[in-house]
């Protein structure tokens, strides 16, 4: 269902609260709060990655406050089994005699904190596998739903450091974005030494009710998706494959199918929030580092290099022309 401009433009105004709300809470870092809430109303996973102490945390515990959603944290250790996150079937004595009793884990949220996720084994990482996919959790051959919405906000350290485990690629291809929390400035560092306390939360309270963000959500997708802007999408895409383009060259293995769906979920959740009611180019542009970065495998040579993933996707920006040039005229000033 479409919606007006003016129902839109109040839309983006609530969401501008949320992100102001957000900025109260971790300073200095305005373009990575502006995209973990284009991830929340895109109904994407979002994995944040950074050293220790950047507030990482404290983002999605200030997320969890701003909107009235049930939040669970999981401290993601080496010792963590499957089952202490998605729960366990409980033995319990029944008129009928006993019987096992499916116990919840901490999954069953509409916002999971992750947290430090990489510090746990493969095995226990895939146990959200199918939760994060199909909002779904299956114990002894019966499914049960998660709650809607679903989030997971999971946080983790760069690989470097010592006790971390690399993120599956199955896995990493679940997240909608993966974002990375820099360090702060000097002048940021003196705004946080003169605001906070160690051991002390910033005081902040709900932004958005669950209703309102369910309907905020709702009209991220009746955003129009021009069929221009699909086909940019769908070549980007394409581009990171061998043979497709230049760029290709330097990527051993391009992104897939659901990373064309979440650059297109993505997109429209950049255009709501600018209060347009079509996507365009720009916001299409404004995700893409984001969304594709964690979905290629960079050749050998690539990486001895020293260039990142997301340089290799800016660069792969610069040569993918918005546009076809076999496009009909109609088109290409629609």
């Amino acid at each position: 269902m479409s919606q007006s401009e003016a129902e839109i433009a109040s839309q983006a105004e609530r969401v501008k609260r949320l992100v102001e709300a957000l900025n109260g809470v971790l300073f200095g870092q305005e373009e990575l709060i502006d995209l973990v809430v284009t991830g929340l109303l895109a109904k994407g996973h979002i994995l944040l990655e950074g050293l220790p102490g950047l507030g990482k945390t404290e983002l999605v515990k200030g997320l969890a406050k701003t909107l009235d959603l049930e939040t669970k944290r999981i401290q993601f250790t080496p010792d963590l089994l499957p089952g202490d996150i998605t729960g366990n079937p409980v033995l319990k004595e029944t008129e009928k005699g006993r019987s096992f009793e499916f116990q919840k884990g901490p999954l069953f949220a509409n916002l999971v904190l992750a947290d430090e996720i990489n510090r746990a084994s493969p095995k226990t990482q895939s146990a959200l596998l199918e939760a994060m996919q199909e909002r779904q959790v299956t114990v002894l051959g019966k499914a049960h739903s998660l709650p809607d919405p679903f989030f997971v906000l999971a946080t983790q350290n760069p690989i470097e450091l010592e006790g971390t485990y690399p993120l599956p690629e199955a896995q990493l291809d679940r997240f909608l974005f993966k974002l990375e929390v820099h360090r702060n400035d000097v002048k940021t560092l003196e705004q946080i030494v003169k605001n906070r306390e160690i051991g002390i939360e910033p005081t902040i309270g709900s932004v958005l009710s669950h209703a309102e963000f369910t309907e905020i959500t709702e009209a991220v997708r009746s955003i129009y998706l021009p069929d221009v802007v699909a086909n940019y999408i769908a070549r980007l895409v394409d581009a990171t494959h061998r043979g497709q383009s230049t760029v290709a060259e330097l990527i051993k293995f391009g992104a897939s199918p659901r990373a064309a769906l979440g650059l297109a979920a993505a997109a429209k959740a950049k255009a709501l929030m600018a209060g347009h009611i079509n996507t365009g180019f720009e916001d299409v542009e404004a995700v893409a580092v984001p969304v594709l970065q964690h979905r290629i495998i960079p050749e050998y040579e690539t990486r001895l290099e020293g260039k990142t993933n997301a340089e290799v996707i800016r660069q792969l920006l610069e040569e993918v022309p918005r546009q076809e040039l076999d496009l009909p005229t109609t088109l290409k000033s629609s």
